[in-house]
């Protein structure tokens, strides 16, 4: 082949160097003709592999593991004012803040761990700290102090950021969000041995667990404040309510919790169990459940709320960490479901600090090993050794990036912490995945919300069902009509009719399809929920009027017949169906009366528990389906079309019928043809965007019904890029669908071309 090849090249120039200027000047038209096809060629795939290398490049980032780096190590900033009871970061990672159990608060630089202010809480001379707690993380940075005369402090650490000089400089501070004189819990002076706080911007709550008493009894003592701004001032009132929880036994509670909305108490044990009190009417606590949270023989050794309050989060002392999250029952009230584990070691968990901004956290054990989880994906990210020496207290910054360890032997680590995508895996993008407040795992595809405690869904899964799902009924609209249609326009319309019609219908195939989309939605959409018996009822009126018709033809008289042009019969019947169809959808309307007491759709809900919505996949296969037919009538009717004459003569020469000859001859040739049309269409209706964007109400549902909705991977990415922020998981898994769509179709029609290669070799002898 290339001895040929390079045989026409020696010839070509040879010509071109002798020859008329005619003649020289064709064959330089023809050599640009043929570079210039080979140029485009090699351009074209270019093209799609700079494309798909694209898509890579941008996805890629998704799959790159979490990664952590020791930037800083020195001894604990002045470790004489007292034990450490809590470490903080502020969001810019610059400042750190430990608070002792003396009631000191030491800010330093984070890098260096030089003191930039040391800060005592107004704690009443007398009295004495003897619980501490940390608020939530929406409390901006608030913490309590138990003390030994039933009081308690609220304290906030608080960083204002300046920039003199354009050089950014951030201020520590602590303020009172209650105010600077102590808050009485217990009027007994009893010494508050647990403590936990919510502090809001209308009210807030404290819950408080006393000493036990010389008869051995403590009590769980709630008090809420109700914030009430007058309507002519600027000025507040506070209401205060107190409230004894007296719904379980006080002695053993050894931890106390508080969800964001105040409505919720969550008393944990040292045997392991939770006991979960409904104080939405903070007068009257109530107990919901008890559970354990612990496998037999373990204990709870620490415990948070996952970022959003509705799940929590325990470790135990087996180094198993379980998110037990609330779950809706069927009498319609919320229990905590266990809903996965994750075990991050052989020793005790110490720490779980959850992240504020999504789904994971953070662990560090008794052998000072971090551990960095997303608990939806389900990943272990980052597991990584601090040390030989102890843990006393562990940080998580607001962004996730940083994290701060103090150590027993007095040495405070500061770790780079490298986590951009957590949300994704495999198990999120393509499996079933159990989410929060959900009865059970389900693939879900949710990418927004209103709600800031929102976590977003990346299921992929409902959008590729959607995509097929759409294609499936438009081709099963679209081949049929386009095949057969193709069939006789080629094969038995005669060549005056043919040159009307094929224009015709590959003149629709120039609609622009948001205009097919703009009727199919608002048009033709409550027209089919209307007349949906009529569609039906279309479905087996038309083909019996048709071959009635036809039977009847053979009786008209031949006065008749003989006016109507040869070819033209066909032209006929588009009254009949006309005709028909119209009579079928005007009884329908009785007859859906008559045999359903009511309409179609109703019947279908009652009877057979199938919903129906008014943008669904029906309403989708007709508007696409109308959209495809031009693409496959076009391609299969040249296909059929091109069939070499002689074929078909020979074969009604040797005494074949005309269908004989279709069927046996004509269709196996022009097969390979008609094979690449219907693949066309069919990467037509995968691909298509504005359609099933307006038609179908754009739901990412996972439902066969053909009277429910969907979401296909093209509208998604239509609907949804110009929202998500560049370079976020959002944006990242959009291109990681465009690339699942681009690998689908690239597969597909190659696997495709290859099988039309080998019908057009097994046919071409024909």
């Amino acid at each position: 082949m290339s001895k040929m090849n390079n045989q026409n090249n020696t010839s070509s120039t040879l010509l071109l160097s002798s020859g008329s200027v005619h003649e020289r000047w064709r064959l330089f038209k023809d050599l640009g003709a043929r570079y210039g096809v080979i140029a485009g060629g090699l351009g074209i795939i270019f093209a799609i592999a700079l494309i798909f290398f694209y898509l890579l490049y941008v996805v890629y980032p998704l799959f790159i593991s979490a990664s952590a780096e020791p930037i800083a190590q020195y001894s604990v900033p002045e470790s004489k004012l007292g034990k450490t009871v809590l470490l903080e970061i502020e969001e810019q990672n610059e400042v750190g803040a430990r608070f002792t159990d003396a009631g000191q608060v030491v800010f330093f630089t984070l890098a260096t761990g030089q003191t930039i202010l040391s800060e005592s809480v107004k704690i009443p001379e007398g009295s004495k700290i003897v619980s501490f707690s940390q608020g939530s993380p929406i409390d901006e940075g608030a913490v309590i102090y138990g003390l030994s005369d039933g009081k308690v402090v609220i304290v906030k650490h608080q960083y204002k950021v300046s920039y003199p000089n354009n050089v950014r400089v951030i201020t520590p501070s602590l303020s009172y969000p209650m105010g600077e004189a102590p808050l009485v819990i217990d009027d007994t002076g009893a010494s508050l041995e647990n403590v936990a706080v919510k502090i809001g911007d209308k009210s807030s709550t404290i819950v408080a667990k006393t000493v036990a008493d010389a008869a051995g009894n403590s009590k769980i003592r709630l008090a809420h404040f109700e914030k009430e701004q007058s309507l002519f001032s600027d000025e507040a009132t506070l209401t205060r309510t107190d409230a004894i929880v007296d719904a379980v036994s006080a002695q053993k509670v050894n931890k106390i919790l508080i969800d964001k909305d105040e409505a919720n108490l969550y008393l944990f044990n040292s045997d392991g169990i939770l006991a979960v009190i409904n104080i939405t009417e903070k007068t009257a606590p109530v107990l919901i459940n008890e559970q354990s949270m612990v496998e037999s023989g373990q204990s709870v050794t620490s415990s948070a709320f996952l970022n959003g309050d509705l799940s929590l989060m325990v470790g135990d002392s087996s180094g198993l960490v379980t998110q037990w999250s609330k779950v809706r029952s069927a009498s319609n009230s919320f229990k905590l479901e266990k809903i996965r584990a994750f075990k991050v070691s052989d020793k005790a968990v110490l720490y779980i600090n959850p992240e504020q901004r999504r789904k994971g956290f953070s662990t560090v054990d008794a052998s000072n090993v971090l551990g960095v989880y997303h608990s939806t994906s389900e990943r272990q990210l980052i597991k990584e050794s601090l040390g030989d020496s102890t843990p006393t207290a562990a940080a998580l910054s607001p962004r996730a990036n940083a994290v701060l360890v103090e150590e027993a032997d007095g040495q405070m680590k500061s770790w780079n912490v490298e986590n951009k995508h957590p949300e994704v895996s495999i198990q999120s993008l393509w499996q079933e995945v159990w989410y929060e407040s959900y009865a059970k795992p389900d693939y879900i595809w949710q990418s927004s919300s209103a709600n800031s405690d929102f976590e977003p869904k990346y299921s992929l899964t409902p959008l590729v069902f959607g995509t097929l799902k759409a294609a499936f009924y438009a081709m099963l609209v679209a081949m049929p009509l386009a095949l057969m249609g193709a069939i006789y326009t080629a094969y038995f319309m005669t060549p005056k009719m043919r040159q009307y019609v094929k224009p015709t219908i590959e003149l629709m195939g120039a609609l622009p399809t948001v205009i097919l989309g703009f009727l199919a939605g608002l048009w033709l959409a409550p027209i089919i929920e209307e007349y949906l018996a009529g569609l039906f009822s279309i479905l087996i009126f038309v083909p019996i009027a048709v071959i009635a018709f036809s039977y009847a033809w053979q009786f008209l008289p031949k006065s008749i017949l003989e006016q109507i042009p040869e070819g033209y019969e066909s032209a006929i019947l588009v009254p009949v169906i006309l005709m028909s169809g119209w009579l079928a959808v005007t009884i329908s309307i009785p007859l859906e009366a008559y045999l359903f007491h009511g309409t179609l759709r109703d019947w279908f809900k009652t009877e057979l528990g199938i919903g129906y919505d008014q943008r669904n996949a029906l309403v989708v296969g007709i508007a696409m389906g109308f959209a495809v037919i031009p693409t496959i009538y076009s391609i299969a009717e040249d296909a059929i079309f091109s069939v070499p004459k002689h074929l078909t003569v020979g074969s009604l020469a040797l005494g074949a019928t005309t269908w004989q000859t279709m069927t046996k001859v004509v269709l196996l040739t022009a097969s390979p043809g008609i094979f690449s049309a219907v693949m066309i269409g069919l990467g037509r209706a995968v691909g298509e965007t504005m359609i099933v964007l307006m038609a179908t109400g754009n739901t990412p549902v996972m439902d066969l019904s053909v009277f429910q909705g969907l979401r296909t991977l093209a509208a998604n990415i239509a609907v949804e890029m110009p929202e998500s922020a560049v370079d976020s998981t959002h944006y990242r898994v959009l291109f990681l669908a465009a690339l699942v769509l681009f690998t689908f179709t690239f597969v597909f029609n190659t696997l495709a071309e290859i099988i039309r290669q080998r019908l057009r070799e097994k046919y071409s002898s024909l």
